[in-house]
């Protein structure tokens, strides 16, 4: 039984990698050649931080880390720092999932709504430190607010499509039932 749920575990983290890699590759693909009018929320970190709420045991630091170097890297920002950022962000949610579990959705949607601002400005911060030119501050706000907006539907796709369940407080805090 006990390998049964550590398969189960291990199938749970390489969906999540998976998953985060084809959101990579999906942003990625050139759709649309013109000029962007609006910034698109960031999949990636929404899918992180939800995960990261509901499911700790799938998430852990190094995956989160290993996505979010390669997505700077592809997306050609500065290597490391919104990596660092996504990493405090989904470290801060996995210690705080016991409670978010037991307070609700809206609840859940709040803090994560939070930390992806800290984010947000975290990373503005980080770029003005060093001087690195920076997209105009209303563009980022459209795109902190859309991945806000966007969360509870990753949470809704990742429920119905991959079964992603808070674990039941009877799971205790690593909550090691199937994914």
């Amino acid at each position: 039984m006990a390998e049964a749920q550590g398969g189960a575990l291990w199938f749970g983290r390489a969906v999540f990698v998976a998953l985060c890699v084809a959101v990579i590759f999906f942003a990625l693909l050139p759709l649309d050649t013109g000029v962007p009018r609006w910034a698109p929320p960031d999949l990636l970190l929404a899918l992180c931080l939800a995960w990261s709420a509901r499911r700790p045991d799938l998430v852990p630091a190094l995956s989160v880390a290993g996505v979010a170097l390669l997505a700077d890297l592809l997306y050609q920002r500065p290597p490391g720092l919104f990596a660092a950022l996504t990493l405090l962000g989904s470290a801060y949610l996995k210690a705080r999932a016991a409670a978010l579990r037991d307070a609700g959705f809206f609840v859940e949607w709040a803090t994560a709504g939070a930390v992806i601002l800290a984010i947000a400005v975290g990373y503005r911060a980080g770029l003005a430190l060093v001087a690195v030119p920076q997209p105009p501050l209303g563009l980022f706000l459209v795109q902190a607010l859309a991945t806000v907006a966007v969360y509870p539907a990753v949470v809704v796709v990742s429920r119905l499509v991959f079964g992603l369940r808070r674990p039941a407080a009877s799971d205790g805090a690593g909550g090691r039932s199937a994914a």
